[in-house]
Formats: structure tokens, C-alpha cells, sequence
């Protein structure tokens, strides 16, 4: 009887099992699940058909809007960010498309898919997973545009590259010299000639950008969509539509686009340029993003001559177009918001003042955007044959600051992942990254000091590293450190000292061998390989403290056998070698407290055999 019900237990685990796996579909976390329905292609569908569903995973309730597609094809697209079966019902004004149900599987995220990026402990960004993000942006305003081979260009471009951010605009774009050209498709029926009818889009040409989104996903990399854009000039007019189309074409681009999850929203570059516009339209259209997305991603609104109200709740980070880094600090605390700079000019050399950088320039303004709280946005504009830049066009990268920038990246993914905060003090002329009694980063910039003064805490050791921003390289600096301490330099540019707090295992270096130290060995040697110092005035003085130190000025305490002897080195000159049992050595002002004050710049300890 009990095998019997084994046996029915076993095939009904099977036959779920079955089911699940030709019944459900699987859809990765953070992935895209997408409704096809079919429906009418009479009148208007953009405007006279409705249609929604709700999803529904353990309580948990989503609405999201759908849209028309083209060729009677209507979508709704979804992003799950729980694991479970989901349910969904749609929600439409017609027959065909209304009360359509289903099911499917979120199963584990694919790799490299860390969901959304949101705002993460106030002034930082970070995954949905968890995992830190650190903005290395990009610009590239219409390489959507550029035809097939130069966008194949510009993706191989980026994934060689750093980049994990990409400012890019949804409508074209013309500018001076450097972008002119027409897009193969247009976003609104009609034609420039004849007029756009703005109640009607035309889904080749958001299916050609949202393709792109995907694209850039897969290479790890945000889409900043620009929805909005001053640069249109009466050329096509999108700059200049009525209230309703603009209404409008927000809800159909939420709709479209918020499910993939490396959307961000960027109202718009240079909000104040586009005249059509009042604040209260602004704060009209952030509304529906705001109502429309489910999945809250970041929202932003990038300066020209005026900043627009940042503190409102919709706008996620600041995005700021300047070259004056100095209130950087002053910004993250009175709006209590990120700040990326997302225009600091560009790595180039166009006649145009914001387009002439030097690639020396551009890498240290990101690390002085970096070590001041914020984070920094790159373009490149060199002239190249018939006027093909990176900033409008994307294809090839020229300059030197990329590789650079990759190098800070490394730093900021070495950085401790909580409580990192810039200094900022009355003069505010520092730029220096913090976490207290851990971790600590400066960037000495355009200086040429041939020393730096640290003020490190006094009960905390620390290893140092001198980090040449420009040649990326990263050197030791010998020693423990901790205090204020003064430490050498090489006097030239660009260079940066990291403080990170030594691990927890012990100071002491212990030179002992079993069968004891022989005749041959000296004292002085002995203790030098356990840690380098230099003789001076008969002491013995560590270069990781005394030398460059202002508090630690006295020689090494000598204690032999337990019995402080003072700091006059010739004292070891007395004990043979032979009768040497062990030798300590120690620096951590831990340690040295347990033998005397803090005056001295360590401990040299000798247990002889009789002592032992």
C-alpha cells in the first residue's frame, strides 16, 4: 500500500513538472516578458484603443500600460523582480484585447543582468541585486541614427571600454557642422514637408531605438534616454509640439521602453533652451513618467544656463552641465541627491570652447568630480573626415582619457561599498574621498608638492599607496602609518595617495629559527629584513614612522628580555648572535603602547635563550 502511494506521489511530481515545463514560460528576473494580442486596425489605434494588464506574484501588484505596435500587433510588456510564478490579466476597451489571462515562470537573473539601477544609500547608485554601480558615462547624442554599419561601430566601441553609461537622444538631432544628417525614419507619420500628424507614431522607428536598448544591455550599459532636446531648429519641429502630443508620445515611450531594465529617464539636455516648454509642462510630463512606470526608474534633467527645480521628489540625481566642480559637495547636501556631471566639457580639439580638452584634462576632472562626492560624464569630439565625432556619432574613440578612466573605475570598485563621504570643510579646496578610520583617497591634481601632510586618525594603522592617475600606475609606500604623518612625493601632476586601514593580523615580524641564529648573522641585518629603517644618531628609526613623521620623532625602544634599555642601538653590539632566541619587531602603535609612550617610532624586542 505505501509503494503504491510512493508510486502516485512520483508521478504526480512528474506530471507538474511536465506541465510547468511545456505550459509556462520562463522569463529571467529583470528580463522582458511580453503579451502579443492581435487586434483592430481600424481608425486611430493610438488613440482610441486602451489596453493594460495587471500582474500579480504573492500579493504583489503591477499595472503596466500597454501600446499599439503596428499591423493590427498590440504589447504589453513587463519586467518581473520577484522569483515565482506570476499571474497577469489584461484590461482594454476592446473585445479582442480585454480580459486575456496567463502565467509564467521568473526564474533566476542571466548573467550580468543586476536589474535597475536605483539611488543607494542617498548619494550613490546601485543594482537592484545589491551591487554597487558607479557611473562612468558616455556621450553620444544620435548614433542611433547613423545607419547600421556606424551603430555595429559604435557597439564594438563601447564594449572595449569602460563605459557603463550612455547619454543618447530619442529624436534626431542637427548641431553647426558636426551632425546634419537625416534619419532613415521618422517618429510620426508624415512628413516634415507635408506635416506630421503627432496622434499617430510610427513603431519602425521606436523599434529600431528600442533595439538598441537591448543591445547596450547586453554590453552592461545604461541607456540615458534624452527625451527632449532643444537641438531641432524648426528642422523637424519635435521640439515644438502641442501639449496633447507631447502628453501623448510620454505615455507611448513608457510604455515601450520601461521595461528594459537599463532605462533611465533624462527629461531632457539643455531643458532651458527649448522655448516650447514652461516649468509647468516640465512638472507635468515628469508626472506621468512618474505615474506610468512601475519600475521607478532614475529620472534627471540636464542644465544650460538655468537649473531647474532639483529638489522636486520626481527627479531621482542632478544632473549638471558646468565646469565648476567646487560646489559639488555643497549641491549632494542641500538637495541630498546624487550628482553626476554629465557635461564638464569634452576631450577634443573643434574650434568650439566646450569641444578642445586635453585628454590630461579630461581624466583629472573626473577624478576631481570623483574625489569631491559626484560623478563625471566623458565625450570626445576630435575632428575626423566628414566631420564624425564620438560626442554626435559615435563610431571610433581617439582620445587618451578612456583608458584612464577605466583605471579610476578600478579605484571605485575598490572602494568600501558604505559611509564614503567627500571632505568638506570652510576653504574646501581638498579634494579627498572618506570613510572613517578605514579608508581614505586624495587627489592632488594640477599640484606639483613634492610632499603631502595626511591626517590620518591616531588609533588606526594604515597602508598607503601613491596612485599616478595619468601613467595608472599604483605604487606601496613602505611602512604603517597613522597620525599625521608627511610622506614624499614626486612633484608632478596628477597625483593621487590612498590611506586604506592595515588588516588586523599582527605587526610583529619575527626572525627565529630553531636551531638558533649563527655566528655568521648580525644583529642590525636581522632587523632590518624584519623591517627596513635607518640609522640616525645611533637609533634606529622606521622609515614607515619616524622619518616621516612630526609625533614620532624618538628611536626604537630596545627591550632585552623583558628590561627597557633605552634607544641607543650600540646596546645590541653586546649580545652575541648565537645567544639570540627570537626578535620582534613592531610598529603598530597598539603594540608599542604595551612597552611605552608613543613617543618612540617602535619596538625592537630581543628574547635571548636564557630569558626564553
Amino acid at each position: 500500500m505505501i509503494k503504491k502511494l510512493y508510486i502516485q506521489i512520483f508521478l504526480l511530481i512528474l506530471t507538474c513538472s511536465a506541465i510547468k515545463s511545456i505550459g509556462i514560460t520562463e522569463v529571467p528576473r529583470w528580463g522582458l516578458f511580453e503579451i502579443k494580442l492581435k487586434g483592430t486596425t481600424l481608425n486611430n489605434p493610438f488613440t482610441e484603443v486602451s489596453l493594460s494588464a495587471v500582474f500579480k506574484h504573492n500579493g504583489h501588484i503591477v499595472q503596466q500600460e500597454g501600446f499599439y505596435n503596428g499591423n493590427g500587433e498590440y504589447l504589453i510588456r513587463f519586467m518581473p523582480d520577484s522569483l515565482g510564478e506570476w499571474s497577469y490579466t489584461t484590461n482594454s476597451n476592446t473585445d479582442s484585447l480585454n480580459a486575456k489571462t496567463g502565467k509564467f515562470e521568473c526564474i533566476s537573473a542571466q548573467k550580468g543582468n543586476h536589474g535597475p539601477v536605483y539611488v543607494r544609500n542617498k548619494f550613490d547608485f546601485g543594482y537592484a541585486d545589491g551591487t554597487p554601480y558607479y557611473p562612468i558615462g558616455t556621450t553620444c547624442y544620435a548614433w542611433v541614427w547613423q545607419g547600421d554599419e556606424m551603430v555595429n561601430r559604435t557597439l564594438k566601441t563601447l564594449q572595449k571600454t569602460a563605459f557603463n553609461k550612455i547619454r543618447m537622444c530619442l529624436f534626431p538631432k542637427q548641431y553647426d557642422v558636426y551632425i546634419q544628417n537625416e534619419p532613415f525614419c521618422y517618429p510620426f507619420e508624415g512628413s516634415k514637408e507635408k506635416g506630421w500628424d503627432f496622434s499617430k507614431f510610427n513603431p519602425e522607428y521606436f523599434q529600431y531605438f528600442e533595439d538598441k536598448i537591448a543591445r547596450l544591455a547586453d554590453l552592461g550599459i545604461e541607456a540615458d534616454v534624452i527625451v527632449f532636446h532643444p537641438y531641432d531648429g524648426g528642422k523637424w519641429g519635435f521640439d515644438n509640439m502641442p501639449r496633447d502630443a507631447n502628453e501623448r508620445y510620454m505615455r507611448y515611450l513608457v510604455a515601450r521602453l520601461s521595461a528594459y531594465h537599463n532605462v533611465w529617464w533624462s527629461m531632457a539636455n539643455e531643458w532651458d533652451m527649448v522655448q516650447s516648454k514652461s516649468a509647468e509642462d516640465w512638472d507635468r510630463l515628469f508626472r506621468i513618467i512618474e505615474k506610468n512606470d512601475p519600475y521607478h526608474h532614475l529620472r534627471s534633467i540636464h542644465n544650460g544656463m538655468k537649473w531647474y527645480d532639483v529638489s522636486k521628489s520626481y527627479i531621482t540625481h542632478l544632473s549638471v552641465q558646468t565646469t565648476d566642480f567646487f560646489h559639488i559637495q555643497e549641491w549632494r547636501e542641500s538637495y541630498s541627491k546624487p550628482v553626476i556631471i554629465d557635461e564638464c566639457v569634452y576631450e577634443g580639439d573643434i574650434p568650439n570652447d566646450w569641444g578642445n580638452l586635453t585628454p590630461e584634462e579630461m581624466t583629472s576632472r573626473f577624478w576631481q568630480v570623483y574625489c569631491r562626492g559626484g560623478y563625471c560624464t566623458h565625450g570626445e569630439t576630435y575632428m575626423q573626415k566628414q566631420n564624425i565625432l564620438w560626442w554626435s556619432k559615435g563610431g571610433a574613440l581617439y582620445g587618451k582619457s578612456p583608458e584612464r578612466i577605466a583605471f579610476l573605475q578600478k579605484i571605485m570598485n575598490e572602494r568600501p561599498v558604505d559611509s564614503v563621504y567627500p571632505l568638506h570643510n570652510l576653504w574646501n579646496k581638498e579634494m579627498q574621498l572618506i570613510k572613517d578610520k578605514e579608508y581614505y583617497l586624495i587627489y592632488y591634481g594640477n599640484s606639483q608638492q613634492k610632499s603631502a601632510r595626511l591626517h590620518l586618525p591616531k588609533d588606526v594603522k594604515f597602508d598607503l599607496e601613491l596612485i599616478d592617475t595619468w601613467n595608472m600606475t599604483i605604487k606601496k609606500i613602505e611602512g604603517v602609518y597613522f597620525g599625521m604623518v608627511e610622506i614624499k612625493l614626486p612633484g608632478t601632476l596628477w597625483m593621487a595617495v590612498r590611506a586604506i586601514k592595515t588588516s588586523n593580523k599582527k605587526e610583529a615580524i619575527v626572525n627565529f629559527k630553531k636551531d638558533g641564529y649563527t655566528p655568521d648573522q648580525n644583529i642590525f641585518d636581522i632587523i632590518r629584513r624584519a623591517k627596513p629603517y635607518q640609522l640616525m644618531g645611533n637609533k634606529i628609526v622606521f622609515a614607515s614612522i619616524g622619518i616621516n613623521s612630526f609625533s614620532y620623532q624618538d628611536g626604537a625602544l630596545i627591550v632585552i628580555d623583558g628590561v627597557k634599555v633605552g634607544t641607543d642601538a650600540g646596546i645590541l653590539n653586546s649580545i652575541p648572535v648565537t645567544e639570540i632566541d627570537k626578535v620582534n619587531v613592531y610598529t603598530d602603535p597598539i603594540d608599542i603602547q604595551r612597552f611605552t609612550g608613543l613617543n618612540n617610532s617602535g619596538i625592537v624586542e630581543i628574547i635571548t635563550k636564557k630569558g626564553h
